[in-house]
């Protein structure tokens, strides 16, 4: 056996039959590195992003311990009568959505152990969670927020836990969740295994680190400039009026088949899903102000590919896990460059290529910098576009549209967005250095 099996990592046979029906092979690094430690009882510090697999990295061991001790424990019942289940392990997630899919995780992970898991949450009502809480659960995953209002009110019993994960901690702090987190950390047993993964290492984030695990191991995984060599990248110059209807464009193109679009503002997510849904494109937006609802209806829609273009906030994205993205599009580029790695990070999946288009206004120059010097790559330009209504677009192709063919040029480009002087935000948005949308195979 060896570390390059799930077996030889030390996971017993009901997980390793698990993990086969899912289709896992091979370990990921992480998972190589994590699960050995984590089944001899190690704290963990994580350094790693979304898509490394760092979910079953913790979800593994902490399947292995709890079914280890849960039969420990009816082994040594005096009668064999059922006992109420205490809550031993806690997984804090900053988003919603990331909290519903490690619970996923956990249920295809663990479908052979008999352990009971629940998943608490903002956005919704909380009596089928408090249902499940009362029924006993062994594995909690849940948002602060919500945590702390059913502990408030005495719905759920934190002292029993003996294995703690803070997942995405830079998405806490980002969200404004540290107090609340370190709140439930002080609610917690002295005597516990303690683990936090993040993407990044703020200040506040190591502080948190420092404080709450035991000599802990540091494992740090896929460095962000790694991240991308698989993506072919790329970038428009596009006045901001133009984007709309460069992004209906390129949609035209059906090598875009499941594509996330990132906005900056969860206003600008409903309208970019608006228009594109207004093109005959089917969209959807999933931001902070959704629904817990709707956005469960989008991600569903989106996996099940009913839905092409799924509109998101950075924050609202995180933990979105959805194989098969064929593009990212940056409607807006981030302010912070590390962002945009996590963005089109999304495309590039499990050893896959991918393909990330920006499109980047005169306001964003900076961010494109900043970005370039993280990458250490310069952005192709793909074209680009002008925003006034059937004005030139900039580049060697305009100057084969004068006249009567300039006017037929425009009419053709309605099915890429129709524009008009009270929509300038739809004006013509042709590239000029490409024959084809980028990203056509």
């Amino acid at each position: 056996m060896t570390q390059s099996t799930f077996s030889g990592l030390g996971l017993a046979e009901p997980i390793v039959r698990a993990l086969s029906s899912e289709n896992y092979a091979v370990p990921t690094p992480i998972q190589a590195q994590a699960v050995p430690l984590l089944l001899a009882g190690r704290d963990l510090l994580g350094i790693a992003q979304t898509g490394t697999g760092k979910t079953a990295a913790f979800v593994l061991p902490i399947l292995q311990h709890l079914s280890a001790a849960s039969e420990s424990l009816r082994q040594t019942s005096r009668d064999g009568a059922h006992s109420q289940r205490a809550l031993r392990a806690l997984i804090l997630a900053p988003t919603r959505e990331l909290a519903l899919q490690i619970g996923e995780r956990i249920q295809a992970y663990g479908r052979h152990l008999g352990l009971r898991h629940a998943v608490i949450l903002g956005g919704v009502g909380q009596g089928p969670q408090v249902q499940a809480l009362r029924a006993g659960v062994d594995i909690l995953v849940a948002t602060p927020g919500r945590l702390l209002d059913l502990h408030n009110q005495r719905h759920v019993r934190l002292d029993a836990i003996t294995h703690l994960v803070i997942d995405e901690a830079d998405r806490m702090l980002d969200m404004g969740f540290i107090r609340d987190v370190r709140r439930i950390v002080a609610l917690l047993p002295k005597v516990r295994q303690s683990l936090l993964f993040s993407a990044t290492m703020p200040a506040d984030v190591a502080r948190l680190a420092h404080d709450m695990l035991r000599d802990p191991a540091r494992i740090e995984v896929t460095p962000q400039v790694v991240t991308v060599e698989r993506i072919d990248q790329s970038v428009y110059m596009v006045e901001t009026a133009a984007k709309r209807g460069l992004l209906t464009y390129l949609m035209a193109d059906p090598a875009l088949a499941r594509v996330i679009v990132f906005t900056r503002t969860k206003h600008g997510a409903n309208r970019v899903a608006e228009h594109l849904e207004k093109t005959g494109i089917t969209a959807a937006a999933i931001h902070g102000n959704k629904s817990q609802g709707a956005r469960v209806r989008a991600l569903e829609g989106f996996r099940e590919g009913h839905v092409r273009a799924l509109v998101a906030t950075d924050i609202a994205a995180r933990g979105i896990d959805v194989d098969g993205i064929s593009h990212v599009v940056n409607f807006d580029l981030p302010n912070i460059p590390e962002s945009y790695v996590h963005r089109i990070g999304r495309t590039a999946r499990a050893g896959a290529d991918g393909k990330a288009i920006s499109f980047c206004d005169g306001s964003e120059r900076e961010y494109l910098r900043d970005i370039e010097k993280l990458i250490r790559k310069t952005l192709p330009v793909a074209g680009r576009v002008a925003a006034a209504p059937g004005a030139q677009t900039h580049g060697v192709a305009d100057r084969r549209h004068s006249g009567s063919q300039r006017r037929a040029g425009r009419d053709r480009g309605a099915r890429f967005g129709r524009f008009g002087g009270r929509d300038s935000a739809n004006a013509t948005a042709r590239p000029t250095q490409r024959a084809s949308a980028p990203g056509a195979a």
